[in-house]
């Protein structure tokens, strides 16, 4: 385990670790209240310019369905294993990522962040120069690494070195079972002769991946290859809206030096602690101010 500062009291990660159901059940039907309102306004408004702005917010709304995703993975958004269960599946078919797969992956990374030779995260090298960087935030390269990885699971070969045997030939029918969605989806839609499924889910997602990618690329990126939480990985302050959009994702360092607090006490956590690295208020600035430089360094680390 990675060293941390400010150690919480056994009461305190007792407090801390509480999970109820009621905040990621209010959170994630907001979060499918929005993406209804922005469906039907794509669905049917008139005006080019309305439906553009609507397709956006769609687009990043959906896209940002990786954060119950993400809690699902830990069993935080909900105290219910069900609902875990269905907000893992929920998001990993809107981002082509099976949840069993992703579970195997993200664990991983928490347990080796910034560890080059076990951090799958790593797997996938960060900017060493602009093309680089604007390849990963296309989104192009994650369609393309998702795809062709669930084609490979799908096909039997669940053989990535943070899968475990014994959970291997689970990972292959998820991938199975998700590969028969989408074909019946696919299928369904071309015999009806509808476009719902380009318009609400296929060109959303095209679109949405750059926020999600730009999102990601903040929190490790950069941050020296080393054991200590509060050096290799990076909290974001941000404004209410990214934080509700990401589930308090942003406060990300206090996450990864205790990933069993739900994404609803993670304020709380942050306050408590006052320990984490926070590299810039806001996402943009970070892109703007400190990705250049980390491009001039090769990508820093």
């Amino acid at each position: 385990m990675s060293e941390t500062k400010n150690p919480l009291s056994a009461a305190e990660r007792t407090a801390f670790a509480t999970k109820i159901d009621a905040p990621g059940v209010r959170r994630l039907a907001l979060h499918l209240g929005v993406l209804l309102l922005t469906g039907t306004t794509i669905m049917i408004a008139r005006s080019p310019l309305v439906v553009g702005l609507a397709l956006l917010a769609h687009a990043v709304v959906m896209t940002f369905l990786f954060a119950p995703l993400h809690e699902s993975v830990h069993r935080t958004a909900f105290a219910s294993r069900r609902l875990n269960r269905l907000a893992g599946w929920l998001g990993g078919a809107v981002l082509i990522l099976p949840p069993r797969y992703f579970a195997h992956f993200h664990l991983a990374h928490h347990r080796y962040t910034q560890d080059p030779e076990h951090d799958p995260e790593l797997l996938t090298a960060k900017p060493v120069d602009w093309l680089g960087y604007l390849w990963l935030l296309s989104g192009l390269e994650y369609w393309y690494r998702s795809i062709a990885g669930l084609l490979r699971r799908a096909a039997g070969k669940a053989d990535a070195v943070f899968i475990p045997e014994r959970g291997q030939a689970r990972v292959v029918t998820e991938a199975r079972i998700f590969l028969a969605g989408y074909a019946a989806a696919i299928g369904l839609s071309a015999a009806l002769q509808i476009d719902w499924l380009l318009w609400l889910w296929v060109y959303p997602a095209l679109l949405g991946q750059p926020f999600l990618r730009a999102y990601l690329l903040a929190e490790h990126w950069g941050c020296p290859y080393v054991r200590e939480i509060w050096r290799n990985t990076r909290s974001t302050v941000s404004n209410p809206a990214v934080r509700w959009l990401a589930w308090n994702m942003p406060y990300h360092a206090e996450h990864h030096a205790h990933a069993y607090v739900p994404f609803h006490a993670l304020p709380a956590l942050s306050q408590r602690l006052a320990a984490a690295q926070v590299i810039s208020p806001g996402y943009a600035n970070f892109h703007r101010d400190e990705a250049p430089g980390l491009i001039q360094r090769g990508g820093g680390g």
